[in-house]
């Protein structure tokens, strides 16, 4: 019964995170397109690129970091 209901639960959280949404405040949007140069848009569009990066950059040194504690474990037990 408890895997039927994460299952059920599983499902609802996948439909839900593939909707479309529209994320972007009003005021945000009047000023993107409003000004003709792009400038602005540019710069909104680096920031997001600059937050982006670093959710990456923590889970590949989170994920090297594993692996040198595995590869650490294996070589351990290969040297006795």
């Amino acid at each position: 019964m408890y895997i039927k209901n994460k299952n059920i639960l599983l499902f609802i959280f996948l439909i839900a995170i593939s909707l479309p949404a529209s994320a972007q405040c009003a005021m945000c949007r009047a000023v993107l397109e409003s000004e003709e140069s792009g400038v602005t848009a540019e710069a909104v569009n680096d920031g997001i690129i600059y937050l982006m990066a670093f959710p990456y950059i923590l889970v590949a040194i989170v994920g090297y970091v594993a692996y040198r504690i595995m590869n650490g474990k294996n070589d351990k037990k290969e040297a006795e």
